[in-house]
């Protein structure tokens, strides 16, 4: 009885195998190495920096800025300073305000306007009297001191002469021209100065027993 004779198993390619195996890791590796190229971005500029140019710009607008600034304030102080000097004799009569005025004028060398302040002056001693061998005429005289805080023009002085009932018999208001001397040049009375003023003046009436300085 023949046997069966077993079929021959199938021989495998080695060759084409191993190919297929290479080439399989090859894919394989193909697959896993490469990635894809990144796209191409815009060209590369050769000036400086975004920020750095900005920067700069900045920095030139600030300075500018600054100057005008500096500018507007310079124009503004000016514009002050004339006002004060065009306005400087109202403004020299208030004590607020004349500090300032003074300082002013002591730069730009103007004139200030002498302080008025009546109430300031001080009287220290007052006197009227007959003049011996000139019948009606009586001889005024007065000191007084200026308290103010700045110096003083010399004073208009009302002299009122009354009666032993306290009536008014006689006034006159003396300008500094009445009671100083022709050839002396009245300059302005300082701080804590004192001063002396003498006038001859005519008697209204042989009642005279009282008088009073008052300082205008």
């Amino acid at each position: 009885m023949p046997r069966d004779i077993p079929e021959a198993a199938p021989q495998v390619d080695d060759t084409a195998s191993g190919e297929n195996s290479v080439h399989a890791g090859a894919r394989h590796a193909a697959t896993t190495d490469i990635t894809p190229e990144p796209a191409p971005g815009p060209a590369r500029r050769t000036t400086a920096p975004h920020f750095l140019h900005a920067a700069r710009t900045t920095s030139v607008q600030a300075r500018k800025a600054r100057r005008q600034w500096a500018a507007v304030v310079a124009l503004t102080l000016l514009l002050c300073v004339q006002i004060v000097l065009a306005d400087r004799a109202r403004l020299a009569t208030q004590a607020t305000w004349r500090p300032l005025v003074m300082a002013l004028c002591g730069a730009f060398r103007c004139d200030v306007p002498t302080w008025r302040e009546p109430t300031a002056f001080t009287m220290l001693s007052r006197d009227v009297r007959p003049i011996l061998g000139q019948p009606g005429t009586l001889q005024a005289q007065a000191t007084f001191r200026n308290d103010a805080r700045w110096a003083q023009a010399w004073p208009v002085i009302l002299l009122t002469l009354k009666d032993a009932d306290g009536r008014t018999l006689g006034a006159r208001a003396l300008q500094p021209d009445d009671y100083l001397p022709q050839d002396e040049r009245p300059v302005p009375i300082g701080p804590g100065q004192s001063a002396q003023m003498a006038v001859r003046i005519r008697e209204p009436s042989a009642n005279v027993v009282a008088f009073s300085f008052d300082f205008r």
